[in-house]
């Protein structure tokens, strides 16, 4: 049987040095269990950092961190009660409340989504993408996120489209490939394959959702608001740790997954830096997981624009900003 992380680890933990909080009776925590939205890896670093120093337990919480994967479903498990809280999109939170789900959003711990374009070094822009019709390799989750505002504001067209089997090796063979990449995945997999790629962040020309949200329900807000509180509060202050030192939840995020290697987590902070993902935009005046009424109106209008959400939405059963540290955790 597969033991926590908090249970397995703190012993071993605490002893090196890492536990930045005095121990708690574990009897004395509410306990919490966080879904993340896949594997393990550097994009997840400040939960397992929160984790890893104390940080929770410091708030007075015993989390669970429960990994995500191609078929776990997060959303079905934080509605059935499986999960308290769960790493989010919010894209996906919207879809969520127009099928009638009660689920919120209530942090964000990405100011910028890390889904890109991937071109090989000669293609130096979207533009030049549009007008040579170079083919695009997206997978079927980019037509109902990324793929309608890349139509929508570069006037891109269908017939250009292919399907990404999540695979690099078409384009290390053909030069004229275009694909889907998240940032610290598939321009590290080219890169070792021997290219140099062009890498067109999306959120750096205007799409406009957040990434690595936190979400939960509205029965949890209801009955533990405190508990959503201390979670988002300790999680806030586990990014800030872990871009200062990484090596706490690395060395959980490589025990929780074992494929993730030392070098490709290296990549992934140095992309989550060079962008400033956590720390950009709003982040960097008003405090690590963020958000404002003016961005989440834009996600509305381009799903509204797109034809993905309905005009009536209703934003305030989509997220709210009660939950955000009272004191910003800045960068």
């Amino acid at each position: 049987m597969k033991m926590k992380l908090s249970t397995v680890l703190g012993g071993s933990i605490m002893m090196a040095g890492l536990v930045a909080f005095s121990p708690v009776n574990a009897d004395e925590l509410d306990k919490v269990v966080f879904g993340t939205n896949w594997y393990a890896q550097a994009e997840h670093g400040g939960f397992y950092q929160a984790l890893a120093t104390g940080l929770y337990e410091g708030h007075g919480l015993d989390v669970e961190i429960r990994m995500g994967g191609p078929q776990v479903n997060g959303t079905q498990l934080l509605v059935t009660g499986r999960y308290d809280l769960l790493m989010g999109y919010p894209i996906g939170n919207i879809n969520a409340v127009e099928k009638g789900l009660p689920v919120m959003t209530v942090a964000a711990s990405m100011q910028g989504d890390p889904q890109s374009l991937v071109a090989h070094p000669h293609v130096e822009s979207i533009e030049q993408i549009k007008e040579e019709g170079l083919p695009i390799y997206l997978a079927t989750h980019a037509h109902s996120t990324f793929w309608p505002w890349l139509k929508a504001e570069y006037g891109f067209e269908d017939d250009v489209v292919h399907a990404y089997t999540f695979s690099v090796a078409p384009f290390l063979t053909d030069e004229s490939i275009v694909q889907q990449g998240y940032l610290s995945s598939e321009p590290f997999a080219i890169q070792k394959g021997g290219i140099e790629p062009n890498v067109f962040l999306l959120s750096d020309y205007g799409y406009p959702p957040y990434a690595t949200t936190i979400e939960t329900t509205t029965d949890m807000i209801e009955e533990r608001p405190d508990v959503v509180k201390r979670f988002v509060q300790a999680s806030m202050e586990g990014w800030q740790s872990y871009l200062e030192n990484p090596e706490p939840g690395n060395k959980l995020i490589m025990q929780e997954n074992p494929e993730m290697t030392p070098e490709q987590i290296a990549y992934g902070i140095e992309k989550i830096k060079d962008y400033e993902l956590v720390t950009g935009g709003d982040a960097g005046t008003q405090g690590i997981g963020v958000m404002t009424e003016e961005r989440w109106t834009k996600i509305k209008d381009f799903m509204v624009g797109a034809g993905l959400a309905s005009a009536d939405l209703d934003l305030s059963k989509v997220f709210t900003l009660e939950f955000l540290p009272e004191e910003p955790v800045l960068p």
